[in-house]
């Protein structure tokens, strides 16, 4: 992908610049994928689509452009304001500027602000309104309107108009067309034939598309609550555990012995009311304060990432999960009936009638964190060791000079300024009584 080119205010409707939910992100490697992740302006640590604490104002968003390493400016969607952000993807040729006529349908039915996307391939169109129906995503359309943020280009589409107006009605039948009705099996084809495979996505939402897919179904459990992401954040802050949940969420590790210890501990809730969903668990983690670098890391022989095994290990202790009350409590055993003996899995999965975690999920929740510190005391050791075969080598070194010093020493009796310095720094690592 070529640089992003500079955003001024000046190339953006005002409906976008009156709200402080600016971001910045960069291109980053995930699960073999580049995606595009939220960047806290402030801080140039990884941002939230789902706190606040880590957006800002265009200003300070356009000023971090100068002191951060980002690769461009985001805009979050949120609850609290009539935006919505329609991403149509791979249906643009950089080199014509020319759309798909399915895009050119939407963009035209839509009549509102639209904008290409960082890789040239898309566009995006920022309206406002409201969405109807539950089903957001189908092939090369996606529409959201809450938890999500575009990238922001101000390459205006000629044609289109530069404010953002009022869609709802249009939105209604865009959503109606092209992504209210159930995937077909080709559906399901180009939806995956879809996803981008070099280039970075171009928005949050196919970021998190880009992750690994494993889903619950892999974990024996087909969870009903089917909760957003918005949702569990939400029922989670309020739980009788609530304050605990938060403190995770917003990034603080004090009271776990290791920031490995605290990533279990707040996976572990994650699972309780994402009922198992893999890829929840992930994305949700990615939004949250405890979210790093490392998360992203291949540390086992197996090719995993530090965070697939980490997800892997909580699912493995849990079997547990969120239901709504009034749901039916059978449908995650059934799911786990269909286990096969070939899964790796756990084969017993239960689901909660109630809205709090049990005193049994709450103990493998400290389960998982003793895992958790048993692996970051191993991590540890395997560095002490480490360290004592660097020092010994040294030791070796040090030792072969000094015998060496000694041997000129001999052959001239008058000279020790060399003896001293080496048999000083000798001393310092040679065991007591060492010669």
């Amino acid at each position: 992908m070529d640089e992003p080119r500079s955003v001024t205010a000046d190339m953006l409707p005002d409906e976008l610049l009156t709200y402080d939910q600016w971001v910045c992100w960069r291109t980053q490697e995930r699960s073999g994928t580049e995606t595009k992740v939220p960047i806290n302006p402030h801080t140039g640590g990884f941002g939230s689509v789902t706190d606040g604490e880590t957006w800002t104002s265009f200003e300070t968003a356009h000023e971090a452009l100068e002191t951060q390493t980002v690769d461009g400016m985001g805009f979050v969607f949120t609850e609290d304001d009539p935006l919505v952000g329609v991403d149509l993807d791979e249906c643009r040729i950089p080199e014509t500027a020319t759309l798909t006529d399915d895009a050119a349908d939407i963009v035209d039915r839509l009549a509102s602000y639209t904008e290409v996307s960082p890789s040239g391939t898309g566009v995006h169109v920022i309206c406002s309104g409201t969405l109807p129906g539950d089903r957001s995503r189908k092939g090369w359309v996606e529409l959201y309107e809450e938890a999500r943020f575009f990238t922001v280009t101000g390459d205006h589409v000629d044609g289109t108009p530069t404010t953002v107006e009022s869609r709802s009605n249009e939105l209604a039948t865009v959503q109606a067309e092209y992504v209210a009705s159930e995937p077909s099996e080709a559906d399901a084809t180009a939806d995956q034939q879809a996803q981008p495979t070099e280039s970075a996505p171009d928005s949050e939402a196919d970021s998190t598309a880009a992750t690994q897919s494993a889903g619950a179904e892999q974990n024996g459990s087909t969870p009903d609550n089917e909760l957003s992401d918005t949702e569990v954040v939400e029922r989670a802050r309020a739980a009788a555990n609530g304050e605990k949940f938060t403190r995770l969420w917003n990034g603080q590790t004090s009271g776990y012995e290791s920031h490995s210890e605290a990533d279990m501990a707040l996976c572990a809730l994650l699972a309780f009311w994402t009922g198992g969903e893999r890829d929840q668990i992930d994305r949700l983690f990615r939004d949250s304060g405890l979210m790093r670098e490392k998360w992203d890391e291949q540390h086992y022989a197996d090719g995993s990432t530090y965070g697939e095994k980490t997800i892997e290990r909580v699912l493995q202790g849990t079997d547990e999960f969120y239901q709504p009350t009034g749901g039916s409590p059978d449908d995650g055993s059934a799911a786990s009936d269909s286990m096969t003996e070939e899964s790796e899995q756990p084969t017993a999965t239960q689901t909660s009638g109630s809205d709090e975690p049990s005193e049994g999920y709450a103990l493998r929740e400290q389960l998982s964190e003793l895992q958790a510190r048993e692996d970051h005391h191993l991590s540890v050791i395997a560095d002490l060791q480490s360290q004592v075969q660097r020092l010994e080598a040294e030791n070796e070194r040090l030792a072969d000079e000094l015998a060496a010093l000694r041997e000129e020493r001999d052959a001239d009796p008058d000279d020790h300024s060399d003896i001293r310095t080496v048999g000083a720094r000798l001393r310092g690592l040679l065991p007591f009584g060492s010669t």
